[in-house]
């Protein structure tokens, strides 16, 4: 096959693929690494389009798609079919799928099958799971089976319940510190990046400083080596939960609204459809019809 191919409808070079290895050296070249949630094929493509280079399909989706109030009801089948959807938009980016609650905590065994379940069905290229120091043997299990992962540490919103609400973490030394250990045990489980949530800036500072891996920041202040936001709170389309860190870059859930009750108004008026979104057929095919309707009639 010639280096051109036919992608996207054009006869253009296709897009290079970003892999593990190049998110872990953009922290070596000291490039800063996007990342945004996703979670269908529609989306997939236009964040693509954007040039960002990691497609996180987090369980997020549990709150911002399916209407839950929190990420715990989400099931391995839900991430495994928003998950595939993704993957059947995005093209460029480096594609993680996020381990909902349940599906790796009782052992690497059962962290495994699910994970494959990623990769098998879903496309992804990566997984990503909650937790520090509880967790590494099974990061290390997914790994030494050949899958990529993700840590994510600070705030994990899994355990929300047991945190009290979704509250920034790690905010004293102590606790820093056992944050702090928590990656370097990632990164030696195998762990090719970390996210960081809602934790003091500093701490993620002095943590990325530490690692040789990126750290993802979400809340976690300007030093991490990447950034990663919920793709409902960057668009507005989300508004029953307004976290301090995200910000709005368009407001979206406005515009669909006015969008809408313009809709209603033309259809409740009679002025949707009009001719230009209608169709015809031709003259002599209608005085046929409405020939054979009378003669049927009488």
């Amino acid at each position: 096959m010639s280096e051109q191919t036919a992608y996207g409808g054009a006869t253009t070079v296709p897009p290079k693929k970003i892999t593990v290895p190049d998110v872990v050296a953009m922290k070596r070249d000291r490039k800063r690494i996007t990342m945004m949630t996703a979670y269908d094929a529609a989306f997939a493509k236009l964040v693509d389009q954007a040039g960002i280079d990691v497609i996180l399909v987090g369980d997020s989706l549990g709150m911002v798609v399916l209407g839950y109030p929190t990420t715990v009801p989400v099931t391995m089948d839900d991430m495994v079919r928003h998950a595939a959807a993704v993957s059947r938009g995005a093209i460029r980016p480096l594609l993680v799928g996020d381990m909902p609650f349940g599906t790796y905590q009782a052992g690497p065994q059962d962290a495994l099958r699910n994970a494959a379940r990623f990769l098998k069905e879903a496309g992804m290229d990566a997984v990503k799971l909650e937790g520090g120091h509880e967790v590494v043997e099974t990061v290390r299990a997914l790994v030494d089976s050949g899958i990529a992962v993700m840590g994510h540490v600070g705030l994990t919103p899994q355990r929300v319940a047991q945190f009290g609400g979704f509250k920034v973490q790690a905010k004293t030394a102590r606790a820093a510190r056992r944050l702090i250990e928590d990656c370097l045990a990632l990164e030696d489980a195998g762990a090719f990046s970390i996210v960081l949530e809602s934790v003091p800036a500093p701490v993620a500072a002095l943590a990325s400083e530490r690692l040789g891996i990126p750290t993802i920041g979400i809340g976690a202040g300007v030093d991490c080596d990447g950034q990663v936001l919920v793709l409902h709170d960057v668009l507005g389309l989300f508004g029953e939960f307004k976290p301090k860190f995200a910000k709005r870059y368009a407001d979206i859930g406005t515009a669909v609204v006015e969008a809408l009750r313009e809709y209603d108004r033309d259809v409740r008026a009679g002025t949707f459809p009009d001719d230009e979104h209608s169709f015809t057929m031709k003259e002599s095919e209608l005085v046929s019809l409405q020939r054979s309707l009378t003669q049927k009639a009488g």
